[in-house]
């Protein structure tokens, strides 16, 4: 029976006659990813053959249509179409991977808005995806939700491990609220919680290069100030949620990185609070498009230890 050794679980499995390599690793309790479920709709069950190319099936239709999409050399296979005849050596290419729940990012627990329909004064954080749609391009709809998914698991940690919570989502991007006692201590949480995002896209943008061939980057904007608390929605289906001048005020200052050609933008009223403390680099000022008056922005750089 022809056996299979895979990396980096260094484990070796047998392969029975007509089985993928994916359905052989799974029932040997290999963690293997396959958004898809395994019917070559995406490409996130690919594995590098080190050894015995010559020993796997002949890539299948849905494999040499990947394939071609990603310009995938010819040792790369996709494990879900791949059976083998013979020993084989393969590494999994796709490993950091959990099963990401796309709604477990709304945090459990944690009550941002304690108490509904009444006017406060709350850090709003807007974050989008630069670029998302040319990223997304011509890549299967499972790998795009697979990246948005891997993407937003990370961003709702780093919100939930600075006190906020990630109140709500449109398409690529969210909205994320930060409510404290203390503004100065709500502007701290909320900086480092925006640079510790432009970081994690960092470390995750060479991971999209080499599966993808391309990678995205974000723009973030924050602001303080009143919102008015409520539930929106059909009745029996309705969610807390919160609106006003400054929600909007938030949303134009993500949108203003763009022009100002920054990653992270934040109103002068945080800035006041927190002007001994941080670093910024340009200060944006001028008209914002869909809001009357002059206003000035800073982008940050970092929080000074």
């Amino acid at each position: 029976m022809p056996k299979v050794y895979c990396l980096p679980d260094k484990i070796e499995v047998e392969v029975q006659e007509g089985e993928t390599i994916l359905k052989a690793l799974l029932a040997a309790g290999v963690p293997h990813v396959n958004v898809c479920g395994g019917i070559g709709r995406c490409s996130t069950c690919r594995v590098i053959v080190l050894a015995g190319l010559e020993h796997c099936s002949p890539p299948t239709q849905h494999e040499q249509d990947i394939a071609r999409m990603l310009n995938l050399p010819a040792k790369v296979r996709l494990a879900c179409q791949t059976t083998i005849n013979g020993p084989v050596n393969i590494r999994r290419l796709v490993e950091d991977l959990e099963d990401v729940d796309f709604y477990s990012i709304f945090i459990e627990g944690v009550e941002v808005l304690t108490a509904l329909g009444e006017e406060k004064d709350i850090f709003i954080m807007f974050a989008d995806i630069q670029g998302f749609t040319t990223f997304a391009d011509n890549l299967l709809p499972y790998d795009v939700i697979y990246s948005l998914n891997l993407y937003l698991n990370q961003m709702g940690d780093i919100v939930k491990r600075y006190g906020g919570r990630i109140d709500n989502y449109m398409g690529d991007g969210f909205m994320a609220l930060f409510e404290v006692q203390r503004p100065l201590e709500g502007a701290r949480r909320a900086v480092q919680a925006g640079l510790d995002m432009l970081e994690a896209v960092n470390r995750l943008s060479p991971y999209l290069r080499e599966l993808y061939g391309r990678n995205f980057d974000i723009r973030i904007g924050l602001h303080f100030g009143r919102v008015v608390a409520g539930k929106l929605g059909y009745p029996g289906n309705k969610r807390g949620t919160v609106i006003g001048d400054a929600v909007n005020l938030a949303s134009r200052i993500e949108a203003a990185n763009k022009p100002a050609g920054t990653r992270f933008l934040i109103s002068k009223i945080i800035y006041e609070l927190l002007k001994d403390e941080i670093q910024v680099g340009k200060e944006v000022s001028g008209a914002i498009p869909g809001k009357s008056g002059e206003y000035r922005l800073y982008e940050v750089i970092a929080l000074r230890k």
